[in-house]
């Protein structure tokens, strides 16, 4: 295994920790403010921390690079293109004209010769600027963040509403599936290939699904009354979610390697999430009044109490900034 698959690997259980620790959190939550909405707002849209962190860095990348520079445009020049000790090399004793002209001729050749490449740079940059550079135009980056935006918000909606409705183990195992529409997802759009290795780690995720989902899972306000039918109603309900998550998340997963490359090598994703909190921020606020009015979302109130303030801020810290972040790495570094 290279590097960056091990990093990947200890990426990966990194952030199974933060989800499961995150996903106790979020359905404590919901026992004193269940608003699935809210929380997934909030969460996503603390994402945009990492644009100021993004500027930061290329703050100071740019001026390590500066740093570097040399101090002189002559200080390349070796003794042997001295315009001076080229005619007695030689062995001949110009006049003093000639030495003239010969240093004019080479300082007009130093001040030609970078605007020329500046230019030729310049032309070819404006022709197929991507390929040239291997990076994202900031309009291309853009528009793909504004394009995963909606996603990754359904995504996170769909996993909060099912955390609502039934266990965390359930919603867990059940978000596990996501590695089968990642393989769907990434063999339709030619980002992956199908082969006996991931056919059998497919099937027995699919075994362990089926056997959670025929067993009788409740959300921990609801396991007292585990007898009622109202209770099992609820159960499938949250699987269903859970299950919806899952193919949300294989597609968002697929988008994004697309986006990034190989690698990442595309795109900053700093700065690729960073817009995901911003249009997730300014852009979807909106979507409480629809899903309350179709009664997917109780009415929207502000919570009650200022622990409850601080769990949800602390829990969209770790459970989407910095989970998320942790999670995109080894997308991007490792295998599908």
């Amino acid at each position: 295994m290279g590097w960056k698959y091990r990093i990947g690997l200890i990426l990966i259980g990194t952030v199974v920790l933060i989800w499961v620790t995150s996903a106790e959190v979020t359905q404590s939550i919901f026992t004193a403010y269940r608003h699935p909405f809210v929380l997934t707002w909030l969460g996503a849209s603390l994402l945009i921390v990492y644009l100021p962190i993004s500027l930061l860095n290329d703050q100071i990348k740019s001026c390590i690079v500066k740093a570097r520079k040399s101090p002189g445009t002559f200080s390349a020049l070796t003794p042997s293109d001295s315009p001076m000790k080229s005619p007695l090399k030689n062995g001949r004793k110009g006049s003093d004209l000639e030495l003239q002209h010969l240093m004019l001729r080479k300082d007009s050749d130093l001040d030609l010769e970078p605007e020329e490449e500046s230019a030729s740079f310049s032309r070819v940059d404006s022709a197929h600027p991507a390929k040239n550079h291997g990076k994202l135009l900031s309009w291309d980056l853009v528009k793909a963040s504004f394009m995963l935006a909606p996603l990754w918000f359904l995504t996170e909606y769909l996993s909060n509403g099912a955390l609502a409705l039934t266990s965390v183990a359930s919603t867990t195992i059940l978000s596990s599936t996501a590695g089968l529409f990642t393989l769907v997802f990434g063999t339709i759009l030619g980002q992956d290939s199908f082969n006996i290795s991931k056919a059998v780690a497919v099937i027995m995720t699919i075994t362990g699904v089926a056997m959670t989902t025929l067993g009788k899972t409740w959300s921990t306000d609801e396991a007292e009354n585990a007898i009622d039918d109202s209770s099992d109603q609820h159960s499938l309900w949250g699987d269903a979610l859970g299950l919806c998550s899952a193919v949300s998340y294989g597609l968002f997963t697929i988008l994004l390697k697309k986006s990034a490359g190989e690698g990442g090598s595309h795109v900053d994703m700093q700065r690729i999430f960073g817009y995901i909190g911003l249009f997730t921020l300014f852009g979807l606020w909106w979507l409480i009044w629809p899903l309350s009015w179709l009664g997917l979302e109780p009415v929207f109130s502000l919570p009650t109490t200022i622990k409850v303030d601080e769990v949800l801020l602390a829990n969209g810290i770790l459970g989407s900034v910095v989970s998320d972040y942790f999670w995109c790495l080894p997308v991007l570094l490792s295998p599908i």
